[in-house]
């Protein structure tokens, strides 16, 4: 890791003197004062791209005016040429902004599983926060937009997410000790681009293009280069319809927590939440016995099973009799296992395998 130093920011009240765009500073202001402690010192999440690059720009004139600390973090994948020089670019923003920048370099295992997607998202979150811890810093922006909002819908409709799923991002989220502010996501990408042009014509300094972003081998970049236009064409406003909906998602995600948290209050569980009464749980409705389940797990930090597996599972918490003497249930789930005993249901890490005895 390494770091370029500099001031967190310059005099407050001195005029900002790149230019900005009314509509992302108003919004970036809205996002920060609806913190519940708004920050003295903040970080933003800088790729080098036309969004997060604009985000930083804007986030340097916001903190000018608060009198606050602002840094940049910039996570080095090391999976294109390219980076390098993206790398640079980011340095060189920094320099016109007068902010520190902090950078990591990391490694993708790109044969985790995950997909190269997902593990280089890990990695650039593992890496943020360490940057972010080093420095002391707690709050860190990122760039994601209403366009970036209406594809991550999309993907997650097509891939048969749940309610929670659907609600996409949300605009503040805590991982790995860090909060992180998503100020843009009501924002038009076309806003930011065009912030970005008058930054360049003003400055000279133009955002970096990631090729992977119009490679249709990636998932993402398929649905905006391939299905984005026919959409575009036939709605011309579908990326609003589609945020629209996310919010209407999280509100009702939200109501559905609400219930889940009170219908496992009611199941007698015991002080560590591990376990709940299978008599109180079978008195609650299908949907709502299923709906618990999902809590319960989660609250416990197990994985989400399949719906063929919750289903199973149902199925057996339903066919037991009310005390759980008639049988042993003992269901593995990615880690855990869920069992019944004395007419409670219970969940606890699986203990791991224990190797074969030395001759």
């Amino acid at each position: 890791m390494t770091s370029r130093p500099a001031s967190d920011s310059t005099a407050a009240g001195t005029p900002f003197p790149h230019p900005v765009s009314p509509d992302l500073i108003a919004a970036l202001r809205r996002a920060l004062q609806a913190l519940p402690r708004p920050p003295g010192r903040f970080a933003v999440a800088v790729s080098g791209g036309a969004d997060s690059a604009m985000l930083a720009v804007h986030a340097a004139a916001v903190a000018r005016e608060r009198g606050a600390g602002v840094a940049l973090l910039h996570v080095h994948h090391g999976l294109q040429a390219a980076a390098d020089g993206w790398r640079d670019q980011v340095e060189a923003l920094a320099g016109l902004l007068e902010l520190p920048l902090r950078q990591a370099r990391v490694e993708v295992d790109a044969a985790g599983g995950k997909g190269i997607e997902a593990a280089a998202r890990d990695a650039r979150y593992a890496a943020l926060a360490r940057l972010a811890d080093e420095d002391g810093i707690g709050v860190v922006l990122l760039a994601h937009h209403r366009n970036d909002q209406a594809e991550t819908v999309l993907l997650r409709l097509l891939r048969g997410t749940g309610l929670a799923g659907m609600a996409a991002m949300a605009p503040l989220t805590s991982r790995d000790g860090l909060t992180y502010l998503r100020p843009w996501l009501e924002q038009d990408r076309a806003t930011i681009l065009q912030a970005a042009r008058q930054f360049a014509d003003a400055t000279g300094w133009h955002a970096v293009q990631d090729p992977t972003n119009a490679d249709p081998r990636y998932t993402r970049a398929a649905l905006r280069e391939l299905l984005a236009p026919v959409l575009d064409a036939r709605w011309p406003g579908w990326r609003a319809i589609v945020a629209r909906h996310a919010r209407h998602m999280a509100e009702a995600n939200e109501i559905l927590d609400e219930v889940a948290r009170e219908d496992f209050a009611a199941l007698e569980p015991g002080a560590d939440g591990a376990s709940f009464s299978l008599a109180a749980w079978r008195r609650l409705s299908p949907a709502r016995q299923a709906h618990v389940l999902r809590h319960w797990m989660a609250q416990q930090g197990a994985r989400m099973p399949t719906e063929a597996r919750l289903n199973d599972l149902l199925r057996q918490l339903r066919g037991l009799h009310s005390l759980g003497h008639d049988r042993q249930l003992r269901v593995e789930q990615a880690g855990h296992v869920v069992r019944c005993h004395r007419g409670r249901v219970w969940i606890e890490p699986r203990p791991d395998p224990q190797p074969p005895a030395s001759r």
